[in-house]
Order: C-alpha cells, then structure tokens, then sequence
C-alpha cells in the first residue's frame, strides 16, 4: 500500500502538484519544495527528472526578497545537480546564499554574470539578500557581539550604513538585537538559521542540555539553601526554648 501511494506521488507533475497545492495559497517556491521533496532514495534516472525543476526553485529561492531559509540542501533532488555537467553552477549559487557570505557571492557573480542574467537574476537584489544573510550570519557567532567595523568590511559598505544595515535586518525579523553606539557593538539575542539541519540540531540538543544542567544546579542550590535554613531556624528554636 505504502508503494502504491508512493508511485501516486511521482506520477503528480511539478506543474499539477502546484496548481493543487498553489489553491491554499502557498507560495510557488513553497510549493516547488513540496515536490522535489517527493524525490527520496530513487535511481539515478527517476531523480534526473527532477533536475530542471530543482534549478528553477533554486532560482526562486535566491530571487525571492523575504525567503532566507530553506531545507533544499538536503533533498537528494537538489543534491544530484552538484556534479552535474550542466547544473552544477546553479547548486553552487544554492550553496553560497545558505552557507557563505557576501564576498563569495560577488566572486562567483564576477565569473558567472552572463549565467545569472539568464536565470533572471538581477545583481543589485542578490547583493542587498547577501548582505542581510552576511549580517546575520555573523550573529549566528557565539559571542553574539558583532564589533561595528566587522559588519562593515563583511558588507563592503561604509561606516554610516552600518546600523541602516542592522535596521534592515531587525525589519526583516531575521535578528533581534541592540546597537551599543558607544562600543560600536550590536549585541545579538536571537537570528535566524539559514538552515537547519542535522548539524543545528545537534548544537541546538548541546545548548538544551547545558541549560538543563543550569536549572539543576539552581534548583540544588535553592534546595541546599532551603535546609540550611530551615536547620537554622530549628537550632534557633531550641536554644529559644
């Protein structure tokens, strides 16, 4: 039964499973998720079927203002185009807006310009979605204190569009943080993960944990508290009496 309704799956066209999908209003990206995330542990030729799809979701990924994550790093779909002849470039912008930063953007733009163009890329918009995804990037360090100077060489901008760059990206709700004008440092509680993955779970699982023993000790220590109290109030009585 379980292949049966796998099969039903695939038979469903990247085009069919959007206008079926699409009635609930989700956007076309989302949607184009949906299907390449159909894709799993096929053969080579079932998986070919879905390159071209994969490139045009890549593309809507990366055009689309106020998408900064995504899981398509991890769909064997998307994966397949890495080594592929034709499509490898398209993987590689992929993986430069969720793993890299902006100076890796402007260098593969700088080889691959006429690429972009056909893809409908305009170089300005990839330029200002990099340097939001650069900026919280950098908050994702575990300090969570970005000095002022380093926003700025990573963004390659000047000193004055430092905190209109913060701004932006606090507006986005890619960020929560505070601008300490006087140190020069932006003092991050909370960004957004570009993905998150096997890797974010396990830092996220180490983060749970040592929380969890925080809590304990503090309860310990409450509880050690509580008795010497308490044995100080009975020695008191005593002595009262």
């Amino acid at each position: 039964m379980e292949t049966g309704a796998c099969l039903m799956v695939r038979s469903i066209s990247s085009k069919e499973l959007k206008g079926r999908v699409g009635e609930g209003g989700q956007s076309q990206n989302g949607v184009s998720s949906k299907y390449l995330a159909t894709f799993s542990g096929e053969d080579a030729y079932i998986l070919s079927e879905a390159k071209e799809e994969a490139v045009r979701t890549i593309v809507e990924f990366v055009k689309a203002p106020d998408l900064f994550q995504c899981d398509l790093l991890d769909m064997p779909a998307v994966g397949q185009l890495e080594k592929d002849a034709k499509h490898a470039l398209a993987y590689q912008l992929l993986k430069i807006f969720l793993t890299q930063r902006l100076d890796a953007y402007l260098e593969f733009q700088a080889a691959n310009s006429t690429l972009l163009k056909g893809y409908g890329l305009v170089h300005e918009d990839c330029i200002t979605k990099m340097r939001l995804i650069s900026l919280v990037d950098l908050g994702s360090d575990e300090s969570g204190r970005i000095p002022y100077n380093l926003i700025r060489d990573t963004l390659q901008i000047n000193d004055e569009g430092v905190e209109l760059w913060v701004v932006k990206a606090i507006t986005a709700k890619l960020m929560d943080c505070k601008m300490d004008q006087m140190n020069q440092v932006v003092i991050v509680s909370r960004c957004t993960k570009r993905v998150f993955g096997q890797q974010q779970w396990l830092t996220l699982r180490s983060k749970l944990a040592t929380w969890r023993g925080n809590v304990a000790n503090v309860i310990s220590t409450i509880r050690a508290n509580r008795i010497a109290e308490d044995g100080s109030q009975a020695v008191q009585g005593l002595v009262i009496r």
